[in-house]
C-alpha cells in the first residue's frame, strides 16, 4: 500500500503504520493489528450515476458503446487513527500526514500506481463532509466509539473484463464556432 511505504519512508520506521482491516470483529470484539495504526476500511459503497455525464468541448459527438458499459462506483472509504491515550498526538500526526498524502495525490491509475489491479481504470479520491449526525451514526454502525478519522469518497471505475470494447460515432454534430473562425 503506497500511503504505508509512504508513512514508513517519512518517519523512517521499519514496522507498518497503515493496515487495511475492520475495527472490529463480527462478534464485537477489537481487531488487536488494528491497534496503534491508521486503518483503512469501508463504510460504504454506491453506484456513481453522475459519473455517465461527460463534459465536451470543440465538437459534440453522441457515440454508443459496444459491449458491456464500465460499471461506475464510489467507495467510502474511512481513514481513522486508532491510537489512544498518551499516543493520541501521534493518532493526529499520522492522520494528517495522510491526509496531505492524498491531498497531493487525488488520483491512482496504472502510470502512478503500476500495482493498481488491471480491472480497474483509476481512483479518485475526495474528502466527504459529514454533518455532526451523519457523523454520529456513522461511528455508531462502526461500534459508536469514535476515532480521529477522515471520510473519502473514491470514485472507481471498473473495466472488468468485458469492458466496452469500441465506442461507435452515431451523430457528428460540427463545431459552428469554429466553422465561424474558419470564414
Amino acid at each position: 500500500m503506497q500511503l504505508n511505504q509512504h508513512l514508513r519512508r517519512r518517519l523512517v520506521l521499519a514496522e507498518d503504520l497503515v493496515v487495511v482491516s475492520n475495527l472490529q470483529e463480527p462478534g464485537g470484539g477489537v481487531v488487536t493489528s488494528a491497534s496503534n495504526k491508521l486503518v483503512l476500511f469501508i463504510s460504504g459503497v454506491e453506484r456513481d450515476t453522475a459519473a455517465h455525464r461527460t463534459g465536451g468541448g470543440g465538437s459534440e459527438q453522441r457515440t454508443q458503446l459496444r459491449g458491456a458499459e464500465p460499471l461506475f462506483l464510489n467507495l467510502l472509504v474511512i481513514c481513522a487513527a486508532t491510537f489512544s491515550g498518551q499516543s493520541y498526538p501521534e493518532a493526529l500526526r499520522f492522520l494528517s500526514d495522510a491526509i496531505a498524502y492524498f491531498q497531493a495525490r487525488p488520483v491512482f491509475d496504472h502510470q502512478n500506481s503500476p500495482g493498481l489491479d488491471p480491472r480497474i481504470d483509476r481512483l479518485v479520491l475526495n474528502i466527504e463532509n459529514l454533518s455532526n449526525s451523519e457523523m454520529h451514526s456513522l461511528w455508531s454502525i462502526h461500534g459508536g466509539r469514535y476515532l480521529p478519522s477522515v471520510l473519502y469518497r473514491v470514485r472507481l471505475v471498473c473495466l472488468g473484463d468485458d469492458a466496452p470494447s469500441r465506442r461507435e460515432t452515431l451523430v457528428s454534430q460540427p463545431d459552428i464556432d469554429a466553422q465561424r473562425a474558419v470564414r
